[in-house]
């Protein structure tokens, strides 16, 4: 089943990451044309959502139990009285899981005379289950006004003009929902409205929106992103290190999870960004962030004879400072998920393996003898995964790869030339490795817990795990 087009790429792009899933090693295992096959699927589960909305509960404030109760009566009034199951994970007992449901036949869903078109970005959040927001409408027929019925496209290749009466492009349906706004507020000239513009009520996809829902008690974070914390295993009175810390998902899970116990230093070098960590980390009651605009490329302390009368207020810091240290990389992003276009060049894409190695380099350095190092991206790309963990055990001999606790994804990928045991400690979550879902609720009410966890611990983002302790 596949309801929407395969992500669209640049020729180039495109063929850069099949020469990294279709390598002699992927060959010698799985035969070309199965390669190519599995290479061709990935491609068309990228422009579709994972199958699951996750959620993850702020045990700093409250029990995943009370969260649990309080979404099932948020969900019945979203969903006009439905009722969905909400899965707690087994493996990561902060995380609840709720079933997108869809995609919606279109013949169940009405097309309408009057129709908005929205940006690709804001087309993947409705697809998620965000409404129409102002600022994404890029067009709108002539004739609408507040209160009309409208039928919602996504401009998957940035081809329609601002303010246009209508649009015969490439476009894909996301569903219907009810303007809140006129055409004539929309593109007035006045000063920009905010707020919602479209309310979504006959979506494609099902999905919950969380905007202002429960904002102290829960963060919406896709399942590997929120795993990768676990993974670090933060405990209480020690010194972490969140390397490439915006939004701060990852950095307020960490204090979570080491109980707001010791210090979790974030950096961000983009200043809005770290107004938002600090933001978040008020808005979930954790004391125990510290927050810094700074290029973590330059997080070492060059001068270690300076006087910091024994104490680092902030960065830069001398090596040898922190327990553990995440390292979620910027990264080309071609594992995010919906994602029916990427309009960047290949130039682009392969700009962030060196970055990713300058960051990495700066992480080793800070890291205590004995301590724990966690590289993680949100991409498929065998250049920012495989090939650096091959590459960081050459570097730095100090490095030694570890076992993962918990293990919810596969493992890594070959090409890199590492080892079948290397392989085995790693997480690569492949959107590839189920076939797309059609979920509605008579299936789920006939579906086993069990099978649905299995579903959504491989129907996720594209994402990558690696996990290094550092010999003393």
């Amino acid at each position: 089943m596949s309801v929407f087009p395969k992500i669209s790429l640049r020729p180039e792009v495109e063929n850069y990451l099949k020469e990294g899933f279709v390598n002699k090693e992927v060959i010698s295992a799985l035969g070309k044309q199965e390669a190519e096959k599995k290479f061709e699927t990935l491609l068309y589960h990228l422009s579709h959502p994972p199958s699951f909305t996750t959620v993850r509960v702020n045990t700093n404030l409250t029990s995943v139990q009370h969260v649990k109760n309080l979404l099932l009566d948020e969900l019945k009034k979203q969903f006009n009285g439905l009722t969905v199951p909400i899965l707690q994970h087994p493996d990561l007992r902060d995380i609840l899981l709720i079933p997108v449901i869809g995609p919606s036949p279109r013949k169940n869903i009405q097309n309408q005379q009057c129709e908005a078109v929205v940006g690709a970005q804001c087309g993947n959040a409705v697809l998620r289950g965000a409404h129409v927001y102002v600022p994404g409408i890029v067009s709108a027929s002539k004739f609408m006004k507040s209160g009309d019925v409208i039928s919602v496209y996504s401009d998957i290749k940035g081809e329609c003009k601002k303010g246009a009466k209508e649009f015969d492009g490439t476009k894909v349906f996301l569903g219907n929902g009810i303007s809140e706004v006129s055409r004539k507020e929309l593109f007035s000239g006045l000063p920009q409205l905010r707020g919602i513009g479209i309310r979504m009520t006959e979506p494609v996809y099902l999905s919950p929106s969380f905007d202002n829902v429960l904002p102290s008690y829960l963060f919406l974070q896709n399942l590997p992103s929120a795993l990768v914390s676990h993974v670090l295993n933060p405990q209480p009175g020690e010194m972490i290190l969140d390397l490439c810390a915006a939004p701060g998902g990852k950095t307020t899970h960490i204090a979570a999870l080491m109980q707001d116990q010791g210090v979790v230093i974030a950096l961000d070098k983009i200043f809005n960004k770290v107004e938002k960590i600090k933001q978040n980390a008020l808005l979930l009651g954790l004391n125990s962030i510290r927050a810094f605009c700074f290029d973590g490329t330059k997080a070492v302390k060059l001068d270690v004879f300076e006087d910091t009368k024994g104490e680092e207020r902030g960065p830069p810091f001398l090596p040898e400072t922190f327990d553990r240290i995440l390292l979620d990389a910027p990264c080309s992003g071609m594992g995010q998920r919906p994602n029916m276009a990427c309009t960047w060049t290949l130039k682009e894409v392969t700009s962030y393996q060196p970055l990713q190695r300058r960051l990495f380099t700066v992480a080793v350095q800070l890291l205590k003898p004995g301590g724990v190092l966690v590289y993680s991206t949100c991409t498929v790309t065998l250049a920012e995964n495989e090939e650096q963990v091959a590459w960081a055990l050459k570097t730095f001999p100090c490095l030694k790869l570890q076992p993962q606790e918990p293990q919810i994804g596969g493992e890594g990928m070959l090409g890199a030339g590492l080892s079948f045991e290397q392989l085995k400690q790693l997480q690569r979550f492949d959107p590839s490795a189920v076939p797309l879902q059609d979920t509605d609720l008579d299936s789920l009410r006939d579906a086993a817990a069990e099978d649905m966890m299995r579903l959504a611990n491989k129907d996720c983002i594209g994402f990558f795990i690696a996990k290094f302790v550092k010999c003393r």
